[in-house]
């Protein structure tokens, strides 16, 4: 017998929001962040479209659609790259700047692919602290070494949903040590509009010391196409090209990108749709003792600390009734706590009235 050996990771899966239960065939899934109203309209209709060309390679620099993000988001098409889901810009980000034994740091409570890619490549995950789930720029300071190359973010964070305001941001980029890259994820900075809030593709358009995720998945509603992208000085976008796979990002997910950022009503029907649905939801479960971080992202982290009830025993009588939410043992290690993504109008509804009759009050 052949043993083939192979590089072993001390490395914890990552584990998807589940999207089925034995034996239901309809099921309420609010467990992933996906987008309440799905795709675009003028995206589905052009997905649709029997005329693509599906036997042709797509294109390999994504020209069309880095130049309509250039254009969206008043950046330079340059300095844009694009990946299959922002995970694949991660996992190139990590390849091209770390080493074994770098260092990475990372809020104690964050994305589990920064912890992952990270790992991968060798390096050391070192994890900062958050003060009530928020994230703390004087913890991250304090586990800053000469073995630090880069320090990862997501504002607002998932999965606590809370969020740096511009001061802070702004203060923890100058605070750190100019040679580590500072990695901003703004994968959800589109609903965001709270005043004292600002992206970091607002904020860092020009710095060479920061790089800034974005993705498609969220409230453009193509998570099943994985696409999204990454902003960042022309030094490493150029060496990110070197590494990136030729054709990374598919025909159809560039069209259908391209199309939802021209679709402006429909984004705007989704900021308005969730925070109306989310400050709603937040005010009716505060009658069950489960309080939430304040409505931020399109989701919230409910915590059942002053609740007569555990977050697992919501979470399996949601179950039976057919709804997923998003345990936070699996991955993050949260205890007593839920995650709920904020659903189409029919699902919220359907959410709050099985809330109503299992936590009776």
């Amino acid at each position: 017998m052949i043993s083939l050996k192979f590089k072993k990771f001390n490395i914890e899966t990552y584990k998807p929001g589940r999207s089925k239960i034995k034996k239901l065939k309809k099921v309420i899934k609010l467990s992933a962040n996906e987008s309440a109203l799905g795709i675009s309209p003028k995206a589905k209709k052009l997905i649709l479209n029997k005329n693509l060309v599906l036997d042709k390679y797509p294109d390999g620099k994504s020209k069309d659609l880095r130049k309509s993000i250039s254009k969206t988001y008043k950046c330079n098409s340059e300095k844009i790259i694009c990946g299959a889901g922002s995970d694949e810009v991660i996992q190139m980000i990590c390849q091209l700047f770390l080493n074994p034994k770098d260092e990475v740091i990372l809020p104690k409570y964050s994305f589990l692919m920064y912890r992952i890619y990270s790992k991968i490549v060798g390096a050391k995950v070192v994890f900062a602290k958050e003060i009530n789930f928020k994230i703390s720029i004087k913890e991250i300071l304090k586990k800053v070494t000469r073995k630090t190359k880069i320090v990862f973010i997501a504002n607002p964070n998932n999965p606590t949903g809370t969020y740096l305001n511009r001061k802070e941001v702004l203060q923890l980029r100058k605070k750190l040590n100019k040679k580590i890259l500072l990695v901003i994820d703004d994968a959800y900075a589109e609903y965001m509009k709270n005043k004292d809030y600002s992206s970091a593709l607002d904020l860092f358009k020009n710095n060479e010391n920061v790089f800034i995720l974005r993705t498609f998945s969220k409230i453009f509603g193509l998570a099943s196409l994985r696409v999204g992208w990454g902003y960042g000085s022309k030094k490493i976008i150029n060496a990110l090209n070197m590494i990136k796979p030729p054709f990374n990002v598919n025909g159809i997910a560039q069209i259908a990108a391209i199309e939802s950022l021209k679709d402006k009503q429909f984004i705007n029907k989704s900021i308005k749709h969730n925070l109306f649905y989310a400050r709603n939801i937040k005010k009716f479960l505060e009658i069950y003792g489960i309080y939430s971080n304040p409505v931020s992202a399109n989701f919230l982290l409910l915590d059942f600390k002053k609740c007569r009830y555990s977050a697992k025993y919501l979470y399996e009588r949601l179950k039976k009734k057919g709804i997923i939410l998003r345990s936070t043992e699996d991955g993050y290690h949260i205890k007593n706590k839920l995650r709920l993504t904020i659903g189409s109008k029919k699902e919220n509804l359907k959410f709050m009235s099985v809330v109503k009759q299992v936590l009776k009050k």
